[in-house]
């Protein structure tokens, strides 16, 4: 075990400054309080709210018609977005789409 001596006014410092970052970090969490994972949608669960296929979204993607997130190779919708474009999608059903 390795034992480090510092100087007072130098551990003084090191725990205002964690101090202050622990503010920091406190304040960005409560103003993202809204972004958290657990309110996002994934792509199967969109899929199955407006009913249309991976394709499908991958296009509504592509042309900027829903918003996103991407971590990794998953993306992830707010469920608004996914609100939003409820009557959209269904002003372009076919009757044959219908069941």
């Amino acid at each position: 075990m390795e034992i480090v001596i510092i100087e007072k006014k130098a551990f003084e410092a090191l725990l205002s400054g964690v101090g202050a970052l622990t503010e920091k970090v406190s304040a960005l969490h409560e103003r993202c309080d809204d972004k958290r994972m657990s309110n996002w949608l994934d792509g199967e669960n969109v899929c199955r709210l407006l009913h249309i296929s991976p394709r499908t979204l991958q296009t509504l993607r592509d042309n900027r018609l829903i918003g996103f997130s991407q971590i990794n190779r998953k993306f992830y919708y707010k469920p608004d977005e996914v609100e939003r474009l409820l009557p959209v999608v269904d002003r372009f059903r076919t009757e044959r789409d219908n069941p």
